[in-house]
């Protein structure tokens, strides 16, 4: 299915250098603001408290941040299950003044915070909530999230390392990873430079978009070893330059409708899904651009060849004749 046709190829690798320097330039601001900054951890990977209550109609979700927000409160509410149960996290620091981490993370530290959070949720308008629950989330259960979704995010890229060492050439796999990694980066970049919470829903996302970009970058490259192997006497810019514009249209098609449901995600998802779809956001976009612009120069550049994907044909046996036989 294509939308639309380009009757000529688009000169994409004529800008190489450009498109390299500006990927290069916004990874290495990205790797300075994960350095510098670093990344504003949730509740579930730094340790806190976490409050489970129950409305008899539809949450005040918004009100109840207003008001923990007003308490002196850094702490997040979201619903949970459904439009009556809500959610609210608490980090250690959630309030000035607060004991120590190993207090905060207490029995009865935690039971005082409950009690707490539920005198400031009797001031709002309507019926008070019913606590369902109140769990203390150490430390060492936040540093072993942490540690575990790092793991998978390796395995992930080990899997992806993998799959393309037996898809493609070795010039193929080496660019696609690069420009996953990059994706990644960029992503983490942006949550660390406006402090965004990084919580395990936008470390699924940052999976997701790493899946999503191979996708991207396994059709062109397809693409351009069929084109190798059936066009004859065109350079190696000319193959990719043909082979990303004979994709443009399948490309637009699939990144618009993904965009267009994460962006209903974004815009009406509220609070709960908000980071998980900004970082789909960042992702999508980032993956267009790295998977044709970043991916296909690196492929350039490590010198692909025509050569590379044709096999030579064998030498016949000078004691045998055309059709096999022994002369």
């Amino acid at each position: 299915m294509e939308f639309f046709r380009f009757k000529k190829d688009i000169p994409f690798m004529r800008h190489a250098l450009t498109f390299n320097v500006i990927s290069l330039v916004t990874f290495l601001l990205a790797v300075f603001f994960l350095a510098v900054s670093g990344l504003n951890l949730s509740v579930e990977f730094t340790g806190g408290t976490l409050v489970e209550v129950h409305y008899a109609d539809t949450a005040p979700t918004e009100q109840i941040r207003e008001a923990l927000e007003a308490a002196g409160y850094k702490a997040t509410a979201q619903n949970f299950g459904s439009a009556q149960d809500v959610l609210i996290r608490l980090p250690l620091d959630a309030k000035a003044g607060a004991e120590n981490n190993e207090s905060a993370a207490s029995e009865q530290k935690t039971a005082q915070q409950g009690e707490t959070i539920m005198a400031v949720l009797a001031t709002l308008p309507g019926t008070p909530p019913e606590l369902r629950q109140v769990q203390a989330v150490g430390s060492q259960v936040g540093d072993e999230l942490f540690w575990d979704g790092a793991m998978a995010l390796l395995m992930v890229i080990v899997g992806i390392m993998i799959y393309l060492a037996f898809r493609f050439e070795w010039r193929f796999s080496v660019s696609t990873i690069i420009a996953n990694l990059h994706d990644v980066i960029i992503i983490l970049g942006f949550f660390a430079f406006f402090q965004w919470e990084f919580s395990l829903s936008v470390l699924a996302a940052v999976l997701a978009v790493l899946g999503y970009s191979v996708n991207e970058s396994v059709v062109v490259f397809d693409r351009v070893r069929e084109t190798f192997r059936k066009a004859r006497g065109l350079s190696t810019p000319q193959v990719i330059d043909h082979a990303i514009t004979s994709t443009i249209s399948r490309t637009v098609i699939t990144h618009a409708s993904t965009q267009a449901m994460v962006l209903s995600m974004l815009i009406f998802g509220g609070e709960t899904l908000h980071n998980f779809a900004l970082a789909l956001t960042i992702g999508i976009c980032f993956g267009i651009y790295s998977s044709v612009l970043v991916a296909s120069p690196i492929v350039m550049w490590l010198g692909a060849s025509r050569e590379q994907f044709i096999k030579p044909a064998k030498a016949q046996d000078p004691t045998m004749n055309a059709d096999g036989a022994c002369v």
